[in-house]
């Protein structure tokens, strides 16, 4: 296992791209302050280097929230954002993925680690309107970047809701909204989002309950 003093680069951290990306994106996005020695765990832990965009956000962030915090992307964990790669990793107790993200209607992203033979490294998404895995077809690299500067409208185009800035400025960082009608049934295929309720629970019941098909 690497030490940290191994990991750690001065020069050459991803994190001036992922800045430049935070400044070129119409949407709001925030950088979650980091306590160090959490950020130092998480990348001893996770074994990659702050040259990587994982590592980066791992080690100099306590998370990111994306589009008034409708995508919330892991790193080394804050008030905001209480869950760290490591600590909702091994809640989750995933074989074979490392969930690197998620979203406030149930959805997750994460690192193929293995459980699919195709696209090792790539991430893949855990739909709540279909509760299967879906290939991205992308990198985490690439992800991120779509996350704070690509199309998330389209991604998502059907999921928004009137006033879910306000529903999600009030949602915690370790709560997803319990959509019901779930997502995946006849019913909620026959609303809209409006028509369907949305209750904050906690993310590890969502994931529970999601897992194991509801």
């Amino acid at each position: 296992m690497k030490s940290f003093e191994e990991l750690y680069c001065e020069k050459d951290s991803a994190m001036d791209e992922i800045k430049k990306w935070q400044s070129a994106s119409e949407r709001k996005i925030t950088l979650l302050p980091v306590e160090l020695e959490k950020g130092k765990k998480q990348l001893v832990d996770l074994q990659v280097t702050t040259r990587s965009t994982l590592g980066a956000v791992a080690f100099e962030t306590g998370g990111i929230l994306i589009h008034q915090g409708w995508l919330r992307i892991l790193g080394s964990g804050h008030p905001h954002l209480p869950r760290s790669i490591t600590s909702w990793n091994q809640q989750c107790a995933l074989n074979g993925m490392l969930l690197v993200a998620d979203d406030v209607i149930g959805g997750f992203f994460a690192i193929n680690g293995g459980m699919f033979p195709d696209s090792v490294g790539g991430i893949w998404y855990f739909a709540p309107d279909s509760l299967a895995w879906e290939d991205l077809e992308i990198g985490y690299t690439d992800f991120l970047h779509w996350a704070m500067t690509g199309d998330i409208h389209t991604f998502y185009e059907t999921f928004f809701w009137t006033d879910w800035e306000k529903d999600v400025s009030e949602l915690k960082g370790n709560e997803m909204f319990e959509i019901y009608p779930f997502l995946w049934s006849k019913e909620a295929r026959e609303l809209t989002m409006d028509g369907c309720s949305k209750k904050p629970v906690s993310a590890l019941e969502i994931w529970e309950m999601s897992k194991n098909g509801v």
